[in-house]
């Protein structure tokens, strides 16, 4: 940038010093002029003096002898020339105003003035681009910090478990066929479970509740959901695609309810938390649900607002984590609303209060 401030006062000097020598040279050659022709009009006068007053006044100057005066006449001071002698038309000429010189030094002083207003411009203008520059150079960096905040690298390896689980057919509700926890907008409900309750650790077990793997639930009750899911093995609770499967059903069924059969063969209804109509009104706006014969009540409308989604997300998980606070239930929803923003400071201080954090 410096480089173009010096091309720039490089080019407006050489413009100023060509402008000063044309100046002089013009100056000079109206002043030579000026000379010439008071010096002719001077002889004249004289040889018009040598005639006698008498015929001098039946003298009549023709038009050659007149147009050359009335150009002349056009600076001051040339009928006085006119009448005096040579002497006198010299010192006419010293009177005029605005010699050569006078008219050259303003002629320059009025163009370094311009350069000056010039050079004051571009200084305001360098000012007003070097604050706008700090201003966009601060919002970057403000931006790239933050979006160069991420999820804990666990993350994306559950994502990639979430994926090969939610294959599974058999993961929506019974007999509603609710599937809120692999849903394309909801599915991260899996990984936030995953990390505040193991922190993405499938053999993760707590001593005090015996739980084992990823999901928040005690391997018999993950046994009970493993069959429905019609795995092809034994149910592991440390195999992390089976329990991310067991989890999503755990969470759909607590969601949408399930019919189960009764050791009498009776179907038995259990209700989910979109069996309430106050519940519905939370998630969805409205309190109306759909009512069917064997089948547990659901919302008539979807869950889709972020807002909704995070609340029923959070209710699951103190449905499923027992002697969950509401503390924690209000971190789920944080989380799962920022789910595309781990930069966001609520984020960041609720992933500081992981084990092994920082």
């Amino acid at each position: 940038m410096s480089q173009s401030f010096e091309s720039f006062n490089d080019e407006d000097d050489e413009w100023l010093s060509e402008l000063e020598t044309r100046a002089i040279d013009l100056e000079k050659e109206l002043f030579d002029w000026r000379e010439s022709r008071a010096r002719e009009l001077a002889e004249s006068a004289y040889r018009r003096e040598s005639v006698p007053r008498q015929a001098r006044s039946a003298f009549r100057p023709s038009e050659d002898d007149v147009r050359p005066k009335q150009a002349a006449g056009r600076t001051s001071g040339v009928r006085d020339i006119a009448r005096s002698d040579d002497g006198h038309a010299r010192a006419a000429i010293g009177a005029l105003p605005h010699p050569a010189e006078e008219r050259t030094r303003a002629l320059i002083d009025h163009g370094r003035r311009s350069v000056d207003r010039a050079r004051k411009s571009r200084g305001r203008k360098i000012t007003i681009v070097t604050a706008t520059a700090v201003a966009m150079v601060t919002v970057l960096v403000l931006v790239v910090f933050r979006n160069g905040a991420s999820w804990p690298p666990s993350v994306a390896t559950v994502q990639s478990e979430i994926t090969a689980a939610c294959q599974n057919p058999n993961v929506a509700s019974e007999p509603g066929q609710v599937n809120f926890a692999c849903g394309k907008t909801t599915s991260q409900i899996l990984w936030i479970f995953a990390l505040m309750t193991s922190t993405d650790n499938p053999s993760y077990t707590d001593p005090t509740t015996g739980r084992e793997g990823l999901e928040p639930i005690t391997p018999t009750q993950g046994g009970e959901v493993a069959w429905s899911l019609d795995l092809h093995h034994p149910y592991n609770p440390y195999n992390p695609v089976d329990s991310i499967a067991v989890a999503a059903r755990a969470i759909n069924n607590i969601i949408g309810g399930a019919t189960l059969t009764n050791a009498k063969g009776a179907p038995t209804v259990q209700p989910g938390l979109e069996s309430s109509p106050a519940n519905c009104e939370q998630y969805t706006g409205s309190s109306a649900v759909i009512a069917r014969a064997g089948f547990p009540d659901v919302c008539a409308r979807p869950v889709t607002s972020t807002s909704g989604q995070a609340a029923l997300a959070a209710e699951v998980y103190q449905e499923w984590v027992v002697g969950a606070t509401a503390s924690a239930a209000r971190n789920i929803s944080v989380l799962f609303e920022n789910a595309n923003d781990p930069g966001n400071p609520q984020v960041q201080a609720i992933l500081q209060t992981l084990p092994g954090a920082g």
